[in-house]
């Protein structure tokens, strides 16, 4: 799995704002809400706590997760392909970033809108900083360009939780 053991183009992302919830967190922070992991080991957990069962580890620093439920000091988080895990909170970063989760290279066009021109192209499995979403488009930036992409054509942008 990619997102566990392999290596992708990792950017620094910026901060963007959380996503609303109703349910008050013990961070205060919303629940889903997205986070990328600050380092390029990152334990993942069958519980909260040092004392769980190590399911993987992550090997991706800026790998964009989704925090799906979370105690005091630990993240339950959803990553990109699917998997569950716990993560301290020290190794989550609320910086924004995205994955080309599609098998091609995926344009960036200039304007948020259909037909416009194409600035650059996001590799596949390839990770941009998220600047902001509007009106189901996003701009991203990565080294040398900057664009909008169609929110459903990279991951982590949904406000739903990603894993059930």
């Amino acid at each position: 799995m990619i997102s566990r053991l392999g290596q992708v183009l990792v950017l620094t992302a910026l901060a963007a704002p959380a996503l609303a919830s109703d349910r008050p967190t013990p961070s205060g922070y919303p629940v889903p809400r997205y986070v990328t992991l600050k380092f390029s080991e990152v334990n993942a957990r069958a519980g909260p706590g040092d004392d769980h069962r190590l399911l993987w580890v992550y090997r991706t620093r800026g790998l964009p997760v989704q925090v799906v439920a979370e105690t005091a000091d630990w993240r339950r988080v959803c990553d990109p392909e699917g998997g569950k895990a716990w993560v301290h909170k020290r190794v989550t970063d609320g910086r924004r970033a995205v994955l080309n989760l599609e098998a091609k290279r995926t344009p960036l066009y200039r304007r948020p809108q259909a037909g416009s021109a194409t600035v650059a192209y996001l590799a596949p499995r390839a990770m941009a900083d998220l600047d902001r979403c509007e009106k189901g488009w996003c701009r991203i930036k990565a080294p040398g360009a900057a664009g909008w992409m169609r929110e459903g054509a990279i991951w982590g942008t949904a406000e739903a939780p990603q894993c059930r």
